[in-house]
């Protein structure tokens, strides 16, 4: 696939997405968002990807926010229908039903935490910058910010750094959650890599299902998201998959899950 601010190259079931406009840092325009879902609808339906993983270009930033040009010139109605399209973009990483990870190779604000967040898991260098920054330029998240970051890190910090729009280091984004896991730079893929080797080794369907729990039950009363638990349980347990997996836990060897 071929685009205009992104690379997007798959390898042995991983799809690796750089965002790629490292002179503006970057920044999501108008057409990078165009980009996004075209590639996060291709990573969805291409049966070879099981994992996909962002990053930006550069060793300086991950996505560092909107591209403030094209803020700058919103009306009410624009600014609208722009939250809108970025909220749409972003659903459509949170919904693919494949894991997701974003590698945060340096700054993470606005508009690049926001779709960091919608990721199902980060890692990031110890030397990147996370914030939602919106609020020093007179406006605030519009891309599920204000909903993802409560949801992940609790309402105190998401109130904690919407309110300030300060920005924070990745240690401490990873004291409050944010970031699963933090790596030297030099070891931020190699490190992030080994994540994924990992989630590769586990049964694609039973991973759909574990996310979809997650996500869908995050929604609901505790009680009924138990319900989705027992019924997605019960769903696994009729796939080749789950055969398979047990089957080779009793054979002490390692199982050769064929995602069906």
């Amino acid at each position: 696939m071929s685009y205009e601010n992104l690379l997007l190259d798959i390898q042995d079931g991983v799809a690796h997405l750089t965002i790629n406009r490292e002179a503006k840092l970057n920044a999501l325009n108008a057409q990078t968002l165009t980009d996004l879902a075209d590639a996060f609808d291709h990573c969805r339906e291409n049966e070879s990807v099981r994992v996909l993983v962002i990053t930006g270009a550069g060793d300086k930033a991950f996505v560092a926010g909107a591209d403030i040009k094209e803020l700058s010139t919103m009306t009410p109605l624009s600014a609208k229908e722009l939250a809108y399209r970025g909220q749409q973009v972003f659903a459509r990483v949170e919904h693919m039903g494949k894991p997701t990870i974003a590698m945060i190779n340096g700054f993470a604000l606005g508009g690049g935490l926001e779709l960091a967040l919608a990721c199902n898991l980060r890692t990031a260098s110890t030397k990147a910058k996370l914030g939602l920054p919106e609020v020093s330029l007179g406006i605030i998240p519009g891309y599920g910010g204000t909903q993802r970051l409560s949801r992940v890190a609790g309402p105190g910090v998401a109130r904690e750094w919407i309110l300030t729009g300060d920005m924070f280091s990745a240690e401490e984004a990873h004291r409050v959650g944010i970031v699963n896991r933090l790596f030297a730079p030099d070891e931020l893929r190699e490190g992030t890599m080994k994540m994924v080797e990992t989630i590769l080794s586990r049964g694609p369907v039973a991973l759909r299902f574990a996310i979809e729990a997650i996500s869908r039950g995050s929604n609901m009363p505790q009680r009924e998201g138990e319900i989705l638990e027992c019924d997605l349980f019960g769903l696994a347990a009729s796939t080749s998959d789950m055969k398979e997996g047990m089957a080779a836990f009793l054979e002490k060897r390692k199982p050769e899950f064929q995602g069906r």
